[in-house]
């Protein structure tokens, strides 16, 4: 069994894990088509695992919400609730409960209607729209970024709850702050409160025209017949997002100026393995239902290979999560380490560029990062994964959620690795 290979002894005051590699030699041995059952199984199983730990550990029945920060046993090590997670949640389970039979559950539902609720009552604020990063135990204000991504979180959480409920008021509040974020993200930002330095370059986030492409795509699964509003905004999200395309094709760059143009310094030169694949497969998702095959070769090529293999480490396995495109070390202390969510996403995207092309090599890479990640993100012994590993694959940080961590990433993964799965094995 793949979670026998690695045992984690914790030891008081000791966060660091032994972890075996990752290959079994076995599978070399193997097609790799020939393990699309063992895949599904273990997608299945850890699916269920990291939900029944969400379930279990995360909520907070006296004043409503999610704890985020539990430790490797579901423990609560901190009851800050941090909203971009508030939202994800909600979303993962409305997600659930609209998609998959086994969580279409009474508790499943009850769970997600709770978390909107705490979202509406206590992360906005209805004269700013302005949603807290983090709040306290019973909702009151701690942090607030000058960034757009807790409200994300909220439109995602309340139009996926939408569908599950069908409830007018969640529609109706996620249409209002679509608005609002489609204004910040490309007219005007001054309502985050963001100052604007004499000296300080404009760039072009990518993170921007893809969060937008992402939440366009949840309205159209919250209800189809709002597609034709967005067209051309989606079509600008696309054009954005190619501009982060540089050095003849070469690299993907976090941050361009917003003419499309490389900048100098280390900002300029700053690539998120991670995050270019991520986009890959929003870009996949677009073009193959827009009939755009230039656009899925670019996504698979560009934003999939590319940062795929310019981001593994073929000494000792997994995706680093910053670099530097000319060889810098680069300032971001963090950068050489292994974390969770681009190993997520980088299964998501190599196994739905496989089932778009049938191309056998993408499944080989999804194999390998399959490989990587469950022998090394995977507890034998409690539900969900580790999200940070050494550069040489050891756990860093025991806990199961944190400030960025938590009902989201994983269980996102292995819902659509899974329903993936049997489309391919139907077929």
């Amino acid at each position: 069994c793949i979670f026998a290979q690695r045992r984690s002894i914790v030891p008081r005051g000791r966060i660091l894990f032994a972890v075996h590699p990752s290959a079994a030699p076995v599978h070399a041995r193997m097609s790799v088509k020939s393990r699309l059952p063992e895949f599904l199984e273990k997608c299945e199983r850890e699916l269920d695992r990291a939900v029944d730990f969400w379930l279990q550990h995360s909520h907070d029945t006296e004043h409503g919400g999610f704890y985020v920060c539990l430790d490797r046993d579901g423990k609560v090590y901190d009851d800050t609730k941090y909203c971009w997670l508030q939202g994800r949640q909600v979303w993962m389970y409305s997600r659930l409960y609209n998609d998959t039979e086994k969580y279409h559950r009474p508790d499943v539902l009850q769970a997600a209607i709770a978390g909107g609720e705490f979202l509406m009552k206590h992360v906005k604020d209805p004269t700013s729209m302005k949603c807290s990063f983090a709040v306290n135990r019973d909702g009151r204000a701690v942090k607030v970024q000058r960034q757009p991504f807790s409200e994300v979180f909220y439109f995602l959480g309340l139009s996926e709850l939408h569908r599950a409920t069908g409830e007018a008021k969640y529609r109706e509040e996620a249409l209002k702050m679509m608005d609002q974020l489609v204004q910040w993200m490309t007219v005007d930002d001054s309502g985050l409160g963001r100052p604007k330095w004499p000296g300080a370059a404009d760039t072009d986030n990518m993170a921007v025209p893809m969060m937008l492409m992402c939440m366009i795509d949840q309205l159209e699964t919250m209800d189809p017949t709002l597609s034709d509003d967005y067209t051309e905004l989606a079509a600008w999200c696309v054009e954005r997002l190619l501009m982060h395309i540089q050095r003849d094709g070469t690299v993907v760059l976090e941050q361009v100026s917003p003419e499309g143009h490389e900048i100098p310094g280390c900002q300029g030169r700053l690539q998120n393995p991670g995050h270019a694949i991520e986009c890959s497969w929003f870009l996949l998702q677009y073009a193959v239902r827009h009939n755009r095959p230039d656009l899925k070769k670019t996504a698979i090529n560009s934003f999939l290979l590319q940062p795929f293999s310019a981001g593994w480490d073929d000494k000792h396995g997994g995706l680093f999560y910053f670099l530097d495109v000319d060889g810098y070390s680069p300032t971001q202390l963090e950068w050489n380490m292994k974390l969770w969510w681009p190993h997520n996403e980088a299964l998501i995207a190599f196994l739905m560029a496989y089932k778009e092309t049938q191309d056998e090599q993408l499944l080989e890479k999804f194999a390998q990062v399959f490989d990587y990640s469950f022998s090394h993100f995977v507890d034998p012994d409690h539900g969900e994964w580790y999200g940070y590993l050494s550069q040489q694959g050891e756990v860093t940080h025991r806990f199961k959620g944190g400030p960025f961590k938590g009902c989201f990433h994983v269980p996102r993964c292995l819902h659509m690795c899974t329903q993936l799965l049997r489309e391919l094995l139907a077929a």
